[in-house]
């Protein structure tokens, strides 16, 4: 399996936040702003934009994509805030690209860690399918991504700023994990997206 730098950051960024709140007893303040209640079948939505992988050949001439998202709500909840960090929310989400280049469709689990009452880290794993190639050729400008269906990993900064409104930057890798294809390079794309929850 080749090793991806956005699957260790993804995993960083994830093992860092967790970090800051496995050492003590996190407790939101009095004053801060309280997070919505989790209540119904859906939990958040996102949108942004992201650029298609910067350090490929899908990138080279500032490719863009269009990117949605939607997450479920947890399907059980926790007595403890330690313990509901483990309990991921399931996605659903794709990325269309603007230049007629590779987009996706995805569908996943994701884990929210609150680093301060506003500031979180995110990691997600999941699967997605594709419209991109799966080999090289010549003078193309798509990547070779391989096979579908490919696994989807991302990693996730934000700040809440109010009890609805979200900001985060996410870095997201797409890869066979070398399963299919010799020649699979992935994509990854890095991006800032808005989220509302419900």
């Amino acid at each position: 399996m080749r090793n991806s730098p956005a699957i260790g950051l993804s995993l960083l960024v994830l093992l860092m936040g967790s970090s800051g709140v496995l050492g003590s007893d996190f407790k939101r303040p009095a004053n801060a702003s309280p997070l919505p209640s989790q209540s119904g079948f859906l939990s958040e939505f996102r949108f942004g934009l992201s650029a298609q992988d910067p350090w490929g050949v899908e990138g080279r001439d500032g490719s863009a994509n269009l990117t949605g998202e939607i997450l479920f709500a947890k399907p059980f909840t926790a007595s403890d805030l330690f313990t509901s960090y483990f309990i991921p929310r399931p996605h659903i989400g794709g990325s269309l690209n603007f230049d007629d280049r590779t987009s996706f469709a995805y569908a996943g689990l994701s884990w929210t860690v609150d680093v301060t009452p506003n500031i979180f880290v995110e990691g997600s794993f999941g699967g997605a399918i594709h419209n991109g190639k799966d080999s090289s050729h010549p003078f193309s400008d798509r990547q070779a991504v391989g096979c579908s269906p490919l696994f989807r990993e991302s990693g996730s900064v934000g700040v809440r700023l109010s009890a609805n409104w979200s900001l985060m930057a996410t870095i997201e890798h797409l890869s066979d994990g070398g399963t299919c294809s010799d020649e699979n390079r992935g994509l990854t794309n890095i991006g800032a997206r808005v989220g509302y929850t419900f």
